[in-house]
């Protein structure tokens, strides 16, 4: 039996490693998991370079949200050293000029002092209603854990990403495009996008889940990249 194979899994904005605490134990056959610090910067291009400074020489790469945008910095920096991308709940498109200016009021909410009202505020949006009971309280554990400064550093870090499109024909490891069927902030057209333009991606829609996948359908997630690592 093959050992597991380096993998570095990172996690979406105002998350930790909770946010993969099922593939972590569901995939430890297969995937020797390392979570990355998402907040190591206040740049994408900066943070995905101290990740790969702590990173394994090749790995699997898989990114939520937040890790996403990431997952793809790293692939413009050292795409010798990514064996394969799994992108869940994500895009690849750049902010919207109206969502920038939501992020900068996000900003100045938490430097404010109203950090624990924004984490409120952005729960409903994260999960899909029939997972809220379960699931937030993990949201809201993992946010109080990254804190408002954290919050604001990671946000400044997902402002400064470039628009990904223009690099995605040019991936050639096997890739997996994630998301949930309830997902709001990354619906399953922005998914569907991108398995399109990487060239032989698998597309996986995850029933019922939002855009926190990996804790409202653990399983089907753990399945789902199971299935892509046998292929």
């Amino acid at each position: 039996m093959s050992s597991p194979q380096p993998a570095l899994f990172i996690p979406g904005l105002l998350c930790d490693s909770e946010l993969y605490a099922a593939q972590i134990r569901d995939l430890s056959d297969l995937l020797e998991i390392q979570v990355a610090d998402q907040g190591a910067g206040e740049s994408v291009s900066e943070t995905a370079a101290a990740i790969l400074a702590k990173a394994p020489p090749s790995f699997v790469l898989a990114g939520l949200s937040m890790g996403g945008y990431l997952a793809f910095e790293i692939l413009r920096q050292a795409p010798e050293r990514v064996t394969r991308l799994a992108i869940l709940d994500s895009a690849a498109r750049a902010d919207s000029p109206e969502r920038r200016a939501d992020r900068e009021r996000q900003i100045e909410l938490a430097a404010s002092g109203g950090f624990g009202k924004l984490v409120a505020a952005m729960a409903p949006k994260l999960i899909a209603p029939e997972n809220r009971a379960e699931v937030e309280p993990v949201f809201r554990s993992m946010a109080g854990r990254v804190g408002p400064e954290g919050f604001i550093r990671q946000t400044r870090t997902i402002l400064s990403r470039p628009d990904s499109r223009p690099n995605l024909a040019e991936i050639r490891v096997p890739a997996l495009v994630l998301v949930g069927t309830e997902d709001e902030l990354t619906p399953p057209d922005l998914a569907r996008e991108m398995a399109f333009a990487i060239p032989g991606a698998r597309l996986a829609l995850i029933e019922g889940a939002g855009h926190l996948a990996t804790l409202e359908r653990p399983a089907a997630v753990s399945a789902a990249l199971r299935d892509w690592l046998a292929v």
